[in-house]
């Protein structure tokens, strides 16, 4: 397996924040608008804790089957307890490395996966269709911009975001704006019918609900104390930013989004 820095996210609860985190409304219209058909085995490369790979299967039935990819045996681990079913198959594979054991899928899914790998990122979807049957759909989703489109934050916590994923971008090898690429890499590998779709992914303004809260206060405090990143902007440091974070989400004025892109195509 290839050497890489630990997961930005890793952390006890991560599989619990990618559980609260996903709807299944959201996974079924955009595996639909996809393509996705009953009958065919699915790949979720990337699965995480399961839930989307379950509602992708269910899609596929009758008579399909899934199989969910994670790189993280105590993520494979919680999708099985959490979202097992006879037609589902949990797997620890490294999706940079030859898939072929894994045999031959209709529909291959990647969301939130490829922002993870800023170089490696093309590499990456050029090594998982080799694993899609000629005609197969492969549906890409990830983050433009991600965690910079926002109006209402304070200047410090403003200057600490963008500071942070710059550093992330060349750090830790983390790519805010992978969403924007992912047509360009269907396009190289000469698929067919491509397709793209943008919309709005965590659009938060008036007074957040819990769970929204809980997901964003879970991803900024993960994700900035594993980032390594030096919080100079703040004399307390990593503590003092999350504290005006927690301001922040509690604050009805603020608007924050990022922009969500999906791109589908066809393995000639």
């Amino acid at each position: 397996m290839k050497n890489h820095r630990k997961y930005l996210m890793e952390d006890d609860q991560e599989a619990v924040r990618l559980d609260r985190k996903t709807d299944p409304a959201t996974v079924e219209k955009q595996a639909l608008w996809a393509g996705i058909k009953p009958g065919m085995r699915v790949a979720d490369l990337g699965c995480g804790a399961g839930k989307t790979t379950f509602y992708l299967n269910r899609l596929v039935q009758p008579e399909g089957r899934a199989v969910g990819l994670d790189i993280a045996e105590q993520r494979i681990e919680y999708a099985r307890t959490h979202y097992s079913d006879e037609s589902i198959e949990y797997v620890v594979a490294d999706i940079r490395e030859p898939l072929e054991d894994f045999g031959q899928f209709d529909f291959i899914w990647v969301r939130f996966v490829l922002e993870y790998y800023l170089n490696g990122s093309f590499d990456i979807v050029e090594n998982i269709t080799k694993s899609l049957k000629p005609g197969g759909i492969i549906c890409l989703i990830d983050l433009d911009c991600n965690c910079l489109r926002h109006f209402g934050l304070p200047d410090r916590l403003s200057r600490a975001t963008s500071g942070i994923m710059d550093w992330l971008e060349k750090k830790i090898n983390f790519d805010p704006y992978v969403g924007v690429k992912l047509y360009s890499f269907l396009y190289d590998l000469g698929f067919d019918e491509i397709d793209v779709d943008l919309n709005a992914h965590n659009m938060f303004f008036g007074e957040l609900k819990e769970n929204e809260k809980f997901i964003s206060m879970k991803k900024a405090e993960i994700g900035g104390r594993n980032s390594g990143y030096p919080f100079e902007e703040y004399d307390g440091n990593f503590d003092e930013f999350l504290e005006e974070v927690k301001i922040f989400f509690n604050d009805s004025r603020v608007f924050y989004y990022t922009p969500l892109i999906a791109c589908r195509g066809r393995k000639p």
